[in-house]
């Protein structure tokens, strides 16, 4: 049978500071709505405020940038200190181009300034992504667990530009209490043929569907999905991230 989703904001969330527990400000905030959780909702909660709870966060004073970030900065109108964190937040430099740096975080993930962000941060400030999203996604999903009485998920979500095509989505770093791929292959279509390389990713899918209530400039930094109980399970979100042996880009 189809499957029927729906998808809210989750408003009222205070300005994240360091030691934050994110969790009871999440279930606090849901509450003011009038809302409760449900089993098996999907919390998609924004890097962001993970990390500023998590105390991710440079001040830049106190950061000196090396000879290849000022060069870079000065050649492209950047602040040679976030050049330097962006840097140093890299294992490996996939492009430098046109004022833009695409990089492979340690995580393993690629994307631009590896996470590196300066926005809905305090001037002087940038975060970078949380050492260990899934243990973050993890932690929430216990929090609101506990504090709902009944058995959750959650994704912590990151905004990833894409090769090939315009425009931003949403995407899970994190993955805690789902299971992030759906995996058809071996599974047969209306016209009998038997799918072989077929997996969709779910996490994925669910953080960019969030993404369009939590908006960038609204100041809410989660979305509930309710509808996709049927995909609760162990997960993580390091099985989103392709093995290189495997990648015909690298």
């Amino acid at each position: 049978m189809p499957t029927e989703l729906h998808i809210f904001a989750v408003s009222g969330i205070p300005e994240i500071t360091p030691g934050a527990d994110l969790g009871a400000l999440i279930a606090d905030a849901l509450r003011r709505t009038g809302r409760t959780a449900e089993a098996g909702d999907v919390f998609v909660v924004a890097q962001k405020i993970v990390s500023k709870a998590e105390g991710a966060l440079v001040r830049l004073a106190e950061v000196v940038a090396s000879p290849l970030a000022r060069e870079w900065a000065a050649a492209h109108g950047l602040d040679p200190h976030v050049v330097e964190v962006v840097l140093r937040e890299s294992r490996r430099i996939v492009r430098m181009d046109r004022g833009i740096l695409i990089s492979e975080t340690r995580h393993g993930f690629v994307c631009a300034n590896a996470g590196v962000d300066t926005s809905n941060v305090a001037p002087g400030f940038v975060t970078v992504l949380p050492r260990d999203p899934d243990k973050s996604a993890e932690g929430v999903r216990a929090r609101l667990s506990e504090a709902f009485g009944c058995p959750i998920a959650a994704i912590v979500s990151d905004t990833f530009g894409r090769p090939w095509r315009e425009g931003l989505v949403n995407v899970a770093l994190g993955v805690a209490g789902l299971r992030p791929l759906l995996d058809y292959r071996g599974c047969v279509d209306p016209h009998g043929r038997r799918l072989h390389a077929t997996m969709i990713a779910l996490a994925d899918e669910l953080a960019g569907a969030a993404e369009i209530v939590m908006r960038k400039t609204a100041a809410i930094p989660v979305a509930i999905v309710r509808g996709a109980a049927e995909w609760t399970g162990d997960g993580s979100g390091r099985v989103l991230m392709r093995d290189a042996g495997r990648d015909l880009f690298r």
